[in-house]
C-alpha cells in the first residue's frame, strides 16, 4: 500500500523495488535526475511529505522522476544507502546520489531543492541565447545574472552602453558582469577624446572568441594606462575573461600572473 495521494503515473511517479533499482534509478539517472523517496506505509510525516513531491514533480512537466521506496519491503536497498530516518530523500544524477534531505519539508523548501537539480525557467531561456529569450529569462528572474551578461553583451556590441550599463551594474558581486560594466565604462570614457583603437580591438577580440588576444592587448593597455581608476576597470575586464575561461585555464593562469605584476 502506498502513501495517500500518490499515483503511477507513467515515466514519472513510481513503485521501486530491489528488483528495478538499478534499472529505473541509477539507469535512469543517467538521462535526468531522479528523486527517491524512502518511506513506509506507518511512518506519518511520509503521508505529508508524498503529496507535496508528487506535485513538484509534476510541476516539473517531465524534467524530474520520483521513485518511491517501501524500506520496510526493501531493507537492503534502505541499508545499502544509509536510511536511518525516514522520510528520507535522496536525490540521484549520473548514477550517484548528488542531494538529499530527511523529514516532511514544506513545499516552498521542496522546489528549493528541486531548483538545485534541474534548470530553471530562466536557466532554459538564458540557454537559448537569442535576445528575446534573454529578455524573457529576465523578467523571470530579474536577476539572472547568465541572462543579463550574455543581454549585456549585446547590448555592448550594438553600441547600447548606458542600457548595458544599467542592466549589468546591480549585478557587481558577479565577475562576468562586473567586467562587462567596467567595459561599457571604458567605452564611455574613451568617448571621441581618448585613443581607443587597442581597446576596441580587444573587446572584438574577445566578442569574436579569441581570449588569448584580447588579455594581450588588455595587457598592454593596463601597461600604457596612468588613471588608477581606469587601470581597476581593465583589470575587471580582464578577471570577466578569467571568469569565462574558468582559473585552472593555462592563459587565466599566465596572465593573472602578469597583471598582478603589473598593478604591484
Amino acid at each position: 500500500m502506498r502513501p495517500p495521494g500518490l499515483v503511477n503515473l507513467v515515466g514519472m511517479i513510481r513503485d521501486v523495488s530491489d528488483a528495478d533499482f538499478a534499472q529505473a534509478v541509477i539507469e535512469r539517472s543517467r538521462e535526468l535526475p531522479v528523486l527517491v523517496d524512502f518511506w513506509a506505509e506507518w511512518c506519518g510525516p511520509c503521508r505529508q511529505l508524498t503529496p507535496a513531491l508528487e506535485l513538484a514533480v509534476r510541476g516539473r512537466e517531465g524534467e524530474i522522476e520520483l521513485a518511491k521506496v517501501d524500506v520496510d519491503s526493501n531493507q537492503t536497498l534502505a541499508a545499502a544507502y544509509g536510511v536511518r530516518g525516514i522520510p528520507a530523500v535522496k536525490a540521484f544524477r549520473d548514477a550517484s546520489v548528488v542531494s538529499e534531505f530527511t523529514g516532511a519539508l514544506p513545499s516552498a523548501r521542496i522546489e528549493e531543492f528541486l531548483d538545485g537539480l534541474v534548470p530553471s525557467k530562466a536557466d532554459r531561456l538564458a540557454a537559448a541565447g537569442d535576445e528575446p529569450s534573454l529578455r524573457a529569462a529576465l523578467e523571470a528572474d530579474p536577476l539572472h545574472s547568465g541572462a543579463a551578461a550574455a543581454l549585456g553583451r549585446i547590448l555592448l556590441e550594438r553600441g547600447e552602453t548606458e542600457a548595458a550599463l544599467e542592466l549589468l551594474e546591480p549585478l557587481e558581486g558577479d565577475f562576468l558582469a562586473a567586467g562587462l560594466a567596467a567595459r561599457a565604462r571604458l567605452v564611455g570614457a574613451n568617448g571621441d577624446s581618448h585613443e581607443s583603437g587597442e581597446l576596441d580591438a580587444a573587446f572584438e577580440a574577445w566578442d569574436s572568441g579569441d581570449p588569448g588576444r584580447a588579455l594581450e592587448l588588455l595587457q598592454g593597455e593596463i601597461a600604457a594606462e596612468g588613471d588608477p581608476e581606469l587601470r581597476d576597470l581593465l583589470r575587471r575586464v580582464m578577471v570577466a575573461i578569467f571568469t569565462e575561461l574558468g582559473p585552472d585555464h593555462e592563459l587565466s593562469r599566465a596572465h593573472r600572473r602578469r597583471l598582478a605584476s603589473a598593478l604591484s
